[in-house]
């Protein structure tokens, strides 16, 4: 059984001590194609700055901020002192499968194989590497953000259509991951309403407890202690 509802759920520390050309500390901007994704702050300050056809919007982050957006919306952490945030994420396991877009220049957003050496993190120095991808992403988001201030959406528009096209041979094998996840935890409520309506209270007999442990790695964001909701540790049989 994964994560309640079929999402996930990490605890993000937003990048800090290495300012972006516009000297802002924070993550790499980007976009998902078909999750929604919330932030529960839990401790520090900083904002959200975001990005779509209405423009670019700044929303100010402390503890106890939850906030949510959907599936077009660029965001971009800015950490403005300590910044710790619970990440939600539905669709569990799509975001890990490629959903995420981030907003590097059209030259390489538009090249598929520039893309895929843009976004990818090396086996050693993955550190720098970070770095570098989000200065590209930076680099992009401010050209969007500025021609957006100016009333110009055609940049924001082949964005979209770009991230459109380099998620789309993936979005067949997605429908597995969903199917496994929310599809599935949805059937499932809807069998027990069925049961508990039929006065069948079999499945209360069935509980058990299960866990999954964090595991550290770099985000887009900041430094992850994410949870694999997909194979739990289940305490009880």
């Amino acid at each position: 059984m994964t994560f309640p509802g079929g999402t996930s759920v990490s605890r993000l520390s937003v990048y800090s001590g290495s300012p972006c050309a516009d000297g802002l500390e924070g993550g790499t901007p980007h976009l998902h194609t078909a999750s929604t994704e919330a932030y529960v702050v839990v401790g520090g300050h900083g904002t959200l700055q975001t990005l779509d056809v209405n423009g670019l919007r700044e929303t100010e982050l402390s503890a106890g901020t939850t906030v949510w957006f959907t599936p077009g919306t660029i965001h971009r952490a800015v950490n403005r002192g300590g910044l710790e945030v619970v990440v939600v994420m539905s669709n569990a396991g799509l975001p890990e499968a490629g959903d995420a877009v981030m907003t590097f220049p059209p030259e390489i957003v538009s090249d598929a194989e520039r893309y895929r050496q843009a976004a990818a993190l090396p086996s050693q120095g993955e550190e720098e590497a970070v770095r570098r991808r989000r200065e590209s992403a930076v680099e992009g988001f401010l050209r969007l953000a500025d021609a957006a201030a100016e009333g110009d959406l055609g940049p924001l528009h082949r964005f979209y259509d770009h991230a459109l096209a380099l998620v789309r041979p993936k979005a067949a094998a997605w429908r597995s991951i969903w199917e496994d996840t929310v599809a599935q935890e949805t059937r499932r409520t809807a069998g027990i309403l069925e049961a508990l309506e039929r006065g069948d209270g079999a499945h209360l007999r069935q509980s058990a407890l299960m866990e999954s442990p964090p595991q550290d790695r770099w985000g887009m964001c900041g430094h992850l202690r994410a949870h694999d909701v997909a194979h739990p540790i289940v305490h009880t049989p």
